[in-house]
C-alpha cells in the first residue's frame, strides 16, 4: 500500500518578466529634444536681456523711478560693492552671484554672472537676436507638437486624467509616493500617473503659451499691430514680469522633472525618449 507524501508549499518567489512597450512616438521625441535646446538658449539669452534692466514692475510702464516688485542690484558699502536681491520688502545679500560676481579676479556689478548668459559679455543686441531666433523656433516646434498631439490622440489618450485619478485621496496618495520616491511598477507603469499628466498639461497648455504671448506683448512692433496685447496683461511692464515668472516656473518644472527621471530609472526613461522603448517589469509570474 503506497502512501502519498504531504505536499510542500512552493515558497519560490515569482520571477519578474521584463517587456518593452512603445512609449513615445518619433514626433514626440524629436519635439522634446528640440524643446530642450530652445529653452536652454532662451533662458541664457533671456538673462542677458534682463541684465540690461534688472527690475520687474507691474502696470503699463516701468522705469528706474518706479517702485519695483523685484530688483537685482549693487550698492556701495564703503569701498566694497554689495550685490542684493530685493523682492518687495525682503532684502537678500547675494554678493558673489547676483548683483556682484567675481569675474577675472575682481568684483563686477552685474545682475546675473557671465557664465549664466548668452553671450557671456554684456551685449543686449546679441542677446535679443539669440532670444528671438530660438523663440520662433520654439513656437514652430510647439505648433508641430500640438498638431501631432490632437491628430494622433496623444493628449486624450496619454495626458488626459480620468475621474478616479483626479480624486483628492488619489492625488494625495501620489504626492506621498513621489515624496518617498516610490514609483509605479508593472501594469501601473504603462501609463503616466495623475501628477505627470496634470503637470504636462499645465506646461503644454498653460506656461508655454503664456510665455509666448507675454513675449509677443513686449514687442513694440507687435503691440502696434495687435493693440489688445498690452491690455490683456495689464501693460507691457506687467507682461514682462509675467514672462520672467513663467520662465522661473518652467525652470522649476524642469528641475523637478530631471530629478524624477533620475530617481525612477535614468537609463529606462532616457532610452524611451531616444528610441521610444520603455521597459516594464511584471512581477508575480511563476517560472
Amino acid at each position: 500500500m503506497s502512501t502519498s507524501s504531504p505536499s510542500i508549499p512552493d515558497t519560490t518567489p515569482p520571477a519578474a518578466r521584463r517587456s518593452f512597450i512603445r512609449r513615445h512616438s518619433l514626433t514626440v521625441r524629436a519635439t522634446h529634444w528640440l524643446n530642450v535646446l530652445c529653452l536652454s538658449f532662451l533662458l541664457l539669452s533671456g538673462l542677458q536681456i534682463f541684465n540690461a534692466h534688472p527690475r520687474l514692475y507691474w502696470g503699463q510702464y516701468g522705469a528706474d523711478p518706479d517702485v519695483a516688485l523685484l530688483s537685482i542690484g549693487t550698492r556701495q558699502i564703503g569701498s566694497a560693492s554689495q550685490g542684493f536681491l530685493q523682492i518687495g520688502p525682503l532684502h537678500i545679500v547675494t554678493t558673489g552671484f547676483l548683483g556682484v560676481s567675481d569675474e577675472g579676479g575682481s568684483a563686477t556689478p552685474r545682475a546675473f554672472p557671465t557664465w549664466l548668459t548668452i553671450p557671456s559679455y554684456h551685449d543686449l543686441g546679441a542677446g535679443r537676436r539669440w532670444h528671438f531666433f530660438f523663440a520662433w523656433l520654439l513656437v514652430l516646434n510647439g505648433l508641430l507638437y500640438l498638431a501631432h498631439g490632437f491628430w494622433r490622440g496623444h493628449f486624450r489618450r496619454d495626458l488626459l486624467p480620468n475621474g478616479s485619478q483626479l480624486a483628492p485621496r488619489h492625488l494625495w496618495h501620489e504626492i506621498l509616493d513621489h515624496a518617498r520616491l516610490r514609483f509605479a511598477r508593472g501594469e501601473k507603469a504603462r501609463q503616466y500617473n495623475a501628477l505627470q499628466k496634470l503637470s504636462y498639461l499645465v506646461v503644454v497648455f498653460g506656461l508655454l503659451p503664456l510665455m509666448v504671448l507675454t513675449g509677443l506683448t513686449m514687442s513694440p512692433g507687435l503691440d502696434a499691430a495687435f493693440h489688445f496685447l498690452p491690455d490683456l496683461f495689464g501693460g507691457r511692464a506687467s507682461a514682462r514680469t509675467i514672462h520672467f515668472v513663467t520662465a522661473f516656473l518652467l525652470v522649476s518644472f524642469v528641475v523637478v522633472h530631471v530629478v524624477m527621471v533620475i530617481a525612477s530609472g535614468l537609463w529606462n526613461n532616457l532610452r524611451s525618449m531616444l528610441n521610444g522603448k520603455y521597459a516594464i517589469t511584471d512581477e508575480g509570474v511563476r517560472p
